[in-house]
């Protein structure tokens, strides 16, 4: 059986050995006006996306893909033929032109993809949940302290219009004192609308099936798993890690939210019998003198896939999935919607859900020449993943946790 050191030493590759060593120089200086040349690592659906996002970007240069299934490597080429292919993200990082990477694989991978591409001078736009249990967290967080990386978190909410408008009536202390956030998001839809046909290529041929399972608990090749990894516990860690953590890191930078003081999770898989993870469940965690709570299901949609209400003793504020933001005094009038919250960038919006991609992505890139903080920082994945995680242990475990912080696990 091999050791971890091992596994970390092949898992690196050459690039992230070299940049281990102290010989592989970071990346150059960006200009302003500098192209930036990327690389994608996961071309599957929200890799495509995200992809379309950045390529869409001012002064952006799509050089390279890389993907354990050689269907995505062709998807991706459909779009930018000039591109370079690779099933071994690790000979993408070795091209040392390649400014930054967008990483978009299924959760289990994200800190198997990320720490070589800081290691190896990139900057990152890694797509959530961050990272997938405390010994990932761990290492990632180890890999990007000191680097010098600009490193964007993919909850792009936090690039909305409506969070800086929340941001200001929290900081005016027109809510008063706030003592509970409430966040839900509801589905009416068979296995979340998760459910993928498995393609007539999908075959130890044209995946890397080894590739693809990492670290992750061996099975033998099932196109199951690979094409519907989010029904999987080895791969994802159900709705928490898909919709729960956006509404996390939101709030997590809006109200400078710590990690929890404690989680408790219930729930049970009470619609979807070919899937692992629950698809009704119930979050409450404490965040000092606040309870933040949410709840999900796939069985009604009546409250919609996220209305947030923040309750103070002065009055409340709401926003839903179309980034609209109501503002409530306690025994008050409504004023209504905020139409200053209301307005989409261009092209953001798809039946009433506020798509902020496009602006997050250009938020990386400028950060990038900048060297700033990008709108949602390390920082922010970091502590929303811990989060996440805390919730999946407690249910799991079918009690409270919480987190201790000098040994950095969930207890």
């Amino acid at each position: 059986m091999s050791t971890r050191r091992t596994f970390i030493k092949q898992a690196l590759g050459s690039s992230a050995a070299m940049a281990a060593s102290g010989l592989f120089p970071f990346n150059r200086v960006l200009g302003a006006n500098d192209r930036i040349r990327i690389g994608l690592i996961g071309g599957g659906d929200r890799g495509q996306e995200i992809f379309h996002a950045a390529i869409k970007c001012p002064n952006v240069e799509a050089v390279a893909v890389a993907d354990v299934y050689t269907r995505r490597l062709e998807e991706v080429k459909a779009v930018v033929p000039s591109i370079h292919t690779y099933k071994d993200f690790r000979q993408l990082l070795d091209d040392k032109s390649i400014d930054a990477v967008l990483i978009a694989t299924p959760q289990h991978q994200h800190a198997l993809n990320f720490v070589p591409a800081i290691q190896a001078g990139k900057d990152v736009y890694q797509e959530k949940t961050m990272a997938f249990n405390p010994d990932h967290a761990r290492r990632m967080k180890k890999a990007y302290e000191g680097s010098g990386r600009v490193v964007q978190v993919g909850t792009q909410a936090i690039s909305t219009p409506g969070f800086a408008r929340i941001g200001e009536m929290v900081a005016s202390e027109k809510l008063g004192v706030i003592t509970a956030l409430h966040t839900h998001h509801y589905r009416n839809a068979p296995y979340g609308g998760w459910t993928r046909e498995i393609p007539a290529d999908c075959d130890p041929q044209h995946v890397d099936w080894k590739a693809f399972q990492g670290e992750a608990t061996p099975h033998p090749f099932d196109p199951q798993r690979y094409i519907n990894w989010r029904f999987f516990w080895d791969y994802d860690g159900s709705n928490v890690f898909e919709n729960m953590v956006h509404q996390i890191g939101f709030w997590y930078k809006l109200m400078n939210f710590k990690i929890p003081d404690s989680v408790t999770m219930t729930g049970a898989n009470l619609l979807s019998p070919k899937m692992q993870v629950p698809d009704t469940v119930d979050v409450s965690m404490l965040q000092g003198k606040i309870l933040f709570t949410w709840n999900s299901m796939f069985g009604n949609n009546f409250y919609g896939e996220g209305h947030d209400l923040l309750l103070g003793d002065k009055a409340t504020v709401s926003r839903n999935e179309a980034d609209q933001i109501r503002y409530q005094p306690q025994g008050g009038e409504k004023l209504g919607v905020d139409t200053l919250c209301a307005v989409p960038p261009e092209g953001g919006q798809e039946k009433g859900y506020l798509d902020a991609t496009a602006v997050h992505m250009q938020n990386f890139f400028d950060c990038m020449r900048s060297r700033k903080e990008p709108n949602c920082s390390f920082e922010i994945g970091y502590r929303a993943a811990i989060a996440c995680q805390m919730s999946i242990t407690s249910y799991h475990k079918k009690r409270a946790v919480r987190w201790d912080a000098k040994t950095e696990d969930i207890v």
